[in-house]
């Protein structure tokens, strides 16, 4: 089965629901294995999953809901944000919320270009979480300035090895869209520095390196329904993943 959760505002639920019928159109998915789950609140959706291979969601936030269910030990996220925010649970901290939580014990972030919190009032939740950025970037440590290992500078080979060492070989995978380049046309705010390639790349890199228990491609908007380079990228991400 494939479970399309289209939660949150109305391009996300529109997004999610056209993402179904073209994957359907291009014969990826049966309508015999289609499952939708609705609801406007969180906790609703949360007590509608069940577990799946895969989930297809308009808002990050519903991952925090599929954890809640499933509680894997480790989970890679692929994001143009670190979603570690910590001050009120939404689509910009859930990541933070499921770690305190123990929905996860530990993460892997990797592909984020947005790093800090976006003023002095928010705090970055920092426990049981690495953070691997597309670009080079620093951080203060107690031996001064270090880079952190990134996805311009190394390949994915080398910035797996370091996730797996980590997180140990079996993960829950999630993948938001906004981690591709502005001209895929999918997400609706910030987007990330990834070309689909790249992103395929990472993606079977962590196919050959771990167990994905599950997986969900989430923070997809009405906007690919104008996009040929976004579907593209939902149709071939899809693919990837269940393959």
């Amino acid at each position: 089965m494939v479970t399309f959760i289209p939660f949150g505002e109305k391009p996300n639920r529109e997004g999610v629901e056209y993402a179904a019928r073209l994957l359907i159109r291009e014969g990826l998915v049966k309508e015999s294995e289609v499952k939708a789950v609705e609801g406007n609140k969180l906790e609703t959706i949360a007590g509608k999953i069940t577990p799946d291979c895969c989930y297809i969601t308009g808002e990050h936030l519903v991952t925090y809901a599929i954890l809640e269910k499933l509680r894997p030990a480790s989970l890679i996220s692929l994001d143009a944000h670190t979603d570690l925010l910590h001050d009120y649970l939404d689509h910009g901290s859930w990541l933070a919320y499921a770690l305190e939580e123990r929905k996860v014990h530990r993460a892997a972030v990797v592909g984020p270009v947005l790093m800090i919190p976006t003023s002095k009032r928010t705090k970055l939740w920092t426990r049981r979480v690495r953070i691997y950025p597309a670009l080079p970037r620093t951080r203060r440590s107690e031996q001064g300035w270090e880079s952190y290992l990134n996805l311009t500078n190394h390949d994915a080979e080398e910035v797996l090895e370091d996730v797996k060492r980590y997180l140990g070989k079996e993960v829950y995978l999630t993948v938001d869209l906004d981690v591709l380049r502005p001209e895929y046309r999918i997400a609706r705010f910030q987007h990330g520095e990834l070309t689909l390639d790249r992103l395929l790349d990472v993606i079977e890199g962590i196919k050959e390196k771990f167990r994905v228990l599950s997986f969900d491609i989430t923070e997809v908007s009405d906007r690919i329904k104008r996009s040929k380079a976004g579907k593209k990228a939902v149709i071939e991400v899809f693919s990837a993943l269940r393959g």
